[in-house]
């Protein structure tokens, strides 16, 4: 079990120096943290966004590296380097086709692997095109994602195996999101137990919040109500159990994760409906959120229409754009009246309103060394240390051991409402074995 004290208790050792909030937050080529990211498989784009063989290539950058993805005659996903070695020229404006992007300036063909297979602007091409190689990345395509490998070729990893790989489209919602801040930023709301009871409420005891018809009734929760945490280091990541009372006689125990580098089990959902939050560094001051709720079961009609069109769990995106309507640029379209009469924030969808205080924490990228944390920040420091120890590790030698063993992803979190004369070690075990991950018959694969 993890405990940590407040500030006055403990004292400075629980807040960040500049130095390790660099370490953090840092992704970039060569930095500890990007060292880490390019340990695993990460996503890269959605499969929609290169939909079939021979398409256009799309440009995408991830952990500040430029880059450009495509999808060659066989339908096999490529991703290269963004610009052509032979003097530079952007591949996004390259021929897709037969099997290969074509840099439309002189020519140069690469393949998926990188290889250049042809080199017709000069006479020695023919022999030439075999010494020439471009940066490209291992890529496959599984559960609606792209993923990447942006590490060592020697330390290529197996494919991840999460749960909802297995399931299909209507079991499975996906939707990616652009952030403006740094990927950490935007974790730690997931990891921050007494944001929601605030952020999240309405003004009538949340009789009328529109969150109560995804979670099958008011399920906020102060943070002052807890009498249990724990929160274990595991291979994949963290996990992260929480014991509160709630109601006349229960206790709600909760069982969530952590997955490294940077998913999150947390989030709103239904009844038999599991989240991941999935935040990827463009750079060190902008992110891509994948935003999945996932179920072994058929989603109902009425999950599938808050999903796509109630504007409350996904928020409504400028069409073309990855970008939310509410955004920073309009301050999130906050509603001054309804934040006096109705909600605690006026500003409609509920991961909107995460935004609205995560984008901009002393800018993009937040100076840590400047908090005042307490007991309710616990979470957020212990998913912080687990990070920059895995990135230290990793600088003195130490390989991650997760992305060796998929299998132990196969995890999720888990929620039961017990009586409180329930022991708590024994209610915490119980939830515990419900994470496992377990494949029913008759889910099918896309």
């Amino acid at each position: 079990m993890t405990s940590i004290n407040t500030r006055e208790e403990q004292g400075e050792g629980i807040m960040l120096t500049r130095e390790e909030n660099d370490l953090l937050t840092q992704t970039g080529p060569g930095t500890p943290m990007g060292d880490l990211f390019r340990r695993h498989w990460i996503p890269a784009l959605l499969a929609e966004e290169i939909p079939g063989a021979d398409c256009p290539p799309v440009r995408v950058k991830l952990l500040s590296e430029n880059l450009v993805a495509f999808r060659d005659t066989d339908g096999n996903p490529g991703l290269l380097d963004a610009y052509c070695p032979h003097r530079g020229a952007p591949l996004f404006f390259g021929r897709n086709e037969e099997s290969g992007l074509r840099c439309v300036y002189h020519g140069w063909k690469f393949d998926v692997n990188g290889e250049c297979v042809d080199l017709p602007n000069s006479p020695e091409g023919e022999t030439y095109k075999d010494k020439v190689n471009i940066k490209a990345y291992p890529a496959f395509d599984a559960g609606g994602i792209i993923w990447a490998y942006l590490g060592p070729k020697d330390k290529l990893p197996p494919k991840p195996t999460f749960e909802w790989f297995d399931m299909g489209d209507d079991r499975r919602y996906l939707r990616k999101y652009l952030l403006r801040c740094n990927y950490f930023q935007a974790i730690e709301g997931d990891y921050d137990p007494s944001h929601g009871f605030f952020l999240h409420s309405t003004l009538d005891g949340n009789n009328s919040n529109p969150g109560n018809r995804v979670r099958g009734g008011n399920r906020l929760n102060s943070f002052l109500n807890r009498k249990h945490v724990e929160i274990e280091d595991t291979e994949y990541g963290q996990r992260h159990t929480a014991v509160a009372a709630f109601g006349e006689g229960t206790n709600v125990v909760t069982v969530s994760q952590f997955f490294m580098p940077s998913f999150t089990g947390s989030g709103i959902s239904g009844p038999g409906v599991y989240s991941s939050n999935m935040r990827i560094p463009i750079d060190d001051e902008s992110n891509y959120h994948y935003r999945l709720r996932w179920s072994y079961e058929p989603f109902s009609a009425e999950q599938v229409q808050e999903d796509k069109y109630g504007g409350y769990t996904y928020p409504n995106q400028i069409p073309g754009t990855f970008l939310a309507v509410e955004n920073k640029d309009n301050d999130y379209l906050i509603d001054r009246v309804a934040q006096k009469n109705y909600s605690y924030t006026g500003i409609k969808a509920f991961p909107v309103q995460d935004l609205a205080l995560v984008e901009d924490q002393w800018g993009p990228r937040a100076d840590r060394s400047l908090e005042s944390l307490v007991t309710s920040d616990q979470n957020i420091i212990a998913v912080r240390k687990r990070l920059i120890d895995a990135a230290v590790a990793l600088m003195e030698g130490q390989e991650p051991s997760g992305p060796s063993n998929p299998d132990a992803y196969r995890v999720h979190t888990a929620r039961m409402t017990v009586p409180d004369t329930m022991p708590i070690p024994d209610a915490v075990e119980q939830v515990k074995k419900q994470t496992a991950g377990v494949v029913k018959t008759g889910v099918t694969s896309n």
